[in-house]
């Protein structure tokens, strides 16, 4: 174990914990869909299909929860959240993105960190689909960030001309969410 990959106050492990908010909701891939609004030059609206026949990549991340657990080397296989930012075109005032979930849950960031080449709205965790436990059957993937911003069972992208907070950031969690400088917790 490497420790230069092990973010302050972390520790790490092999097991892929489940956490989320709320209970695991049900879904009809069969009335699914994803919804893309807001301050952008193109809204998208894509059913299961659809979405699952954009391109994909597979990226290689680290995972790091709130908590204090970290997991290396997650393969996770999805859309780069910079393919839907191409297709839907924000516009020059949209500075941030509110991702909304089943359940109510919404987390958001700046459009800059989306952009990334290793944020994806993934399909799949280590080569088999994901788990509707880990967010199937689409969740975000932001792993420079702590793990409650990677939201899942994401349901519409919302780009915005300014930031809102997200469900735990507005109960005292971190906007920042940076692991390496151990952003927990608003100050």
């Amino acid at each position: 174990m490497s420790r230069d990959r092990v973010p302050p106050g972390q520790k790490v492990t092999t097991r892929f914990p489940v956490l989320h908010e709320g209970s695991v909701p049900p879904i009809d891939l069969s009335r699914w869909d994803l919804v893309v609004d807001g301050a952008v030059k193109n809204s998208l609206k894509f059913t299961w299909e659809e979405f699952r026949s954009l391109p994909s990549v597979k990226v290689v991340s680290d995972f790091h929860c709130v908590t204090g657990w970290s997991r290396f080397d997650n393969e996770w296989e999805g859309v780069r959240f910079s393919e839907i930012a191409k297709m839907c075109e924000p516009r020059p005032e949209a500075i941030s993105v509110l991702i909304n979930a089943e359940g109510g849950y919404t987390t958001s960031l700046p459009l800059t960190e989306l952009l990334d080449d290793d944020v994806l709205l993934a399909l799949s965790f280590n080569g088999a689909p994901l788990e509707t436990d880990h967010g199937g059957p689409l969740r975000l993937v932001v792993p420079k960030k702590y793990a409650y911003k990677s939201a899942k069972w994401v349901r519409k992208i919302t780009f915005m001309t300014k930031h809102e907070l997200g469900y735990w950031e507005a109960r005292g969690y971190s906007d920042g969410a940076d692991p390496w400088k151990e952003e927990r917790y608003s100050r």
